[in-house]
């Protein structure tokens, strides 16, 4: 039985998470984004690779996506991914904007590997002062003054 383009572009998505996870580079993630229904980004986790834990599948292909586009969002793009995506390539996906996000397995499924990022989401929902990183604010004046400049900028790209 034939695949649609859909399947085909979540198959190699999977394939990326096989040869990644074969490779010892990361875990079990690949991930590819499209543009008019061709592949322009590819990626696996590389978080053991590169010592790297910013280096998930999502992340690497946007970053590959976007330098084949020259450009810093992905306007008209689908991304594909083998598994849901976790807080952090969520963050990452949104700024980056494509149009729509397919992925395989679930954040449960994830978890059941030992990819557990609950702890996340629930840090997420907590008031600062209840989270178990600490933060503390430190010289939010000279910070604003760079902000100010922004503000004032006449040449910036807005994204």
């Amino acid at each position: 039985m034939n695949k649609t383009p859909q399947e085909q572009f979540m198959l190699e998505a999977i394939s990326l998470s096989s040869h990644g996870m074969i490779n010892n580079e990361g875990g079990p993630f690949g991930c590819v984004i499209v543009k008019n229904n061709m592949i322009i980004g590819r990626g696996h986790n590389k978080v053991i690779s590169t010592n790297d834990p910013t280096a998930h599948a999502e992340i690497v292909a946007i970053r590959d996506a976007c330098q084949h586009l020259g450009a810093f969002q992905l306007d008209g793009c689908q991304l594909y991914t083998s598994c849901e995506p976790c807080p952090m390539c969520l963050g990452a996906i949104y700024w980056a904007r494509p149009e729509k996000v397919f992925y395989a397995c679930t954040r449960s499924d994830a978890a059941q590997i030992g990819f557990d990022d609950h702890f996340i989401y629930e840090e997420i929902m907590s008031d600062q002062q209840q989270r178990k990183l600490p933060m503390k604010q430190l010289l939010r004046s000279e910070a604003l003054k760079v902000f100010s400049s922004w503000s004032a900028k006449s040449d910036k790209t807005f994204y």
